[in-house]
């Protein structure tokens, strides 16, 4: 039996100023969301209704909750792996005996259409994290080994691919949240200038011509390059030696035909890295190598962003363009996110009042209580509102944080910093995208939007931290 003294250290272990933030936060979410479908017809308990709903959900949830908090906590590290691949495996029977909802084949529903639904690759998320933080625990893992690190891309890629084949981007791209917490393991930080390079040539694609992208491009790599090596005198020797060697080219070959000045570059970088490699070669400068391999490797990869693009459906293509401002169409692809605008910029400092949001009541935002659930927070609440929701929210992220730092273990760590890091994708892509910097790919915000799959996922993925953060001092493994 437990004694009163170990009840009452229990109990003093347990964070819950934390759970005080996640009631906040559900509660709040459950009035906007009434705020959001409110028609003068049905009062606030009314279960029938979206927020009425949303209540019964949260009553699910924190059944849930009050049941990880009785486990023991070595329980989520024994079962870590049997429910990652669990996960899988419902991922695989979505693909095949799933029903398509807005265009992603991402629901398993029993009893019909009008019947209890979910949605996996919501609770997916759970699985991952606990998968990584058993795998990142194990007696001999080092991040900066091959094998481990090849390992650890798989859990995360695995299931990614899976909803990715559901047509759910946004679902998706979530998983990659992760490299936020492998940055605090230890990941090797080239690997993120990498990915941010290749955003980068991926935005300037669409708002450059190639030949000004080229021309960034081959500065770009000279920058990184001389910074590694120190050796500016041989950058900028080969820089110009390029530059002169492709106006040469440039000139022959209009002797002869008819070419643009870009062809011609092409041309003069091509008979130029041979070049590098014998002169790096005999003066072991291996940077420059190294640059012409990233160059070579930027510019397959700027090629290959028009026949990935053209691969996209046609809403995706458009979201993009809209939001990178290529093309705009205020009627269709670019409706949700201008409508969006105008309702959180109407909302002014401290917003119109509760039910007084025109943008919300007049139906003029789609999805508003589900994906885009901050216009009415906007509208509503105004600057100040809005201000104290994203508070809230970065003073929970801030708490996972500092879990983890408490931790003994990498478990418990890995774990605390995987949910910290879907936190922050969800809210920095979720309000992104309706105030108009992130593309529309359809992510919940956190305990605010609607949806009874989202509210019990997120509810589990926060509790086990907490139930983690209250058994810091047990031992896994």
């Amino acid at each position: 039996m437990i004694g009163k003294n170990e009840n009452s250290s229990y109990v003093t272990s347990i964070d819950w100023g934390t759970i005080a933030i996640y009631v906040g936060l559900v509660l709040l979410g459950i009035v906007n969301i009434y705020a959001a479908v409110y028609d003068n017809t049905s009062g606030f308990f009314d279960f029938s209704s979206r927020a009425g709903s949303q209540m019964i959900w949260f009553g699910v949830a924190l059944v849930l909750a009050m049941f990880i908090m009785l486990l023991d906590g070595k329980y989520y590290y024994t079962w870590a792996y049997p429910i990652y691949w669990f996960s899988v495996l419902l991922l695989i029977s979505v693909l095949l005996f799933g029903e398509e909802n807005k265009g992603a084949k991402s629901w398993l529903m029993f009893g019909g259409k009008d019947g209890f639904g979910f949605q996996p690759s919501e609770f997916v998320k759970v699985s991952v994290a606990l998968a990584l933080a058993r795998f990142m625990n194990e007696y001999g893992f080092n991040l900066k080994s091959r094998q481990s690190l090849i390992k650890v891309f798989a859990i995360i890629g695995i299931p990614l691919m899976l909803v990715l084949s559901q047509n759910d981007t946004g679902s998706a791209l979530v998983f990659l949240s992760c490299m936020f917490m492998l940055f605090r393991e230890g990941l090797n930080p080239w690997i993120y200038i990498v990915g941010l390079v290749l955003i980068a040539l991926f935005v300037l694609s669409f708002l450059f011509q190639p030949i000004a992208v080229l021309i960034m491009l081959m500065c770009a790599t000279l920058l990184v390059s001389a910074i590694i090596s120190r050796s500016w005198r041989d950058k900028l020797t080969y820089a110009a030696a390029t530059t002169l060697l492709s106006l040469l080219v440039y000139f022959v070959l209009l002797c002869f035909t008819s070419v643009s000045y870009y062809v011609s570059l092409l041309v003069a970088i091509v008979i130029s890295i041979p070049l590098v490699v014998l002169y790096s070669w005999r003066r072991q400068i291996y940077s420059n190598i190294l640059s012409t391999i990233f160059f070579v490797a930027s510019v397959g990869f700027t090629f290959s962003i028009g026949y990935v693009f053209s691969k996209m459906q046609l809403h995706q293509q458009k979201r993009i363009l809209d939001l990178l401002g290529v093309e705009s169409d205020l009627d269709k692809w670019g409706y949700n996110v201008h409508q969006s605008k105008i309702a959180i910029g109407s909302g002014g400092f401290f917003g119109k009042g509760f039910l007084e949001g025109t943008q919300t009541k007049y139906n003029f935002v789609p999805e508003q209580a589900t994906d885009f659930i901050f216009c009415t927070v906007g509208e509503e609440w105004g600057f100040v509102g809005s201000a104290f929701v994203i508070g809230l929210f970065g003073l929970l992220i801030f708490r996972l944080m500092k879990m983890g730092e408490r931790q003994r273990e990498a478990f418990g760590r890995v774990y605390c910093y995987s949910v910290a890091s879907v936190f922050i994708m969800h809210m920095f892509v979720n309000i992104g995208m309706t105030i108009g910097v992130m593309p529309v790919i359809g992510i919940p915000l956190p305990f605010f939007s609607y949806g009874g799959s989202s509210l019990v996922a997120f509810t589990i993925l926060l509790f086990v931290a907490i139930k983690l953060d209250s058994s810091q001092k047990e031992i896994f493994y």
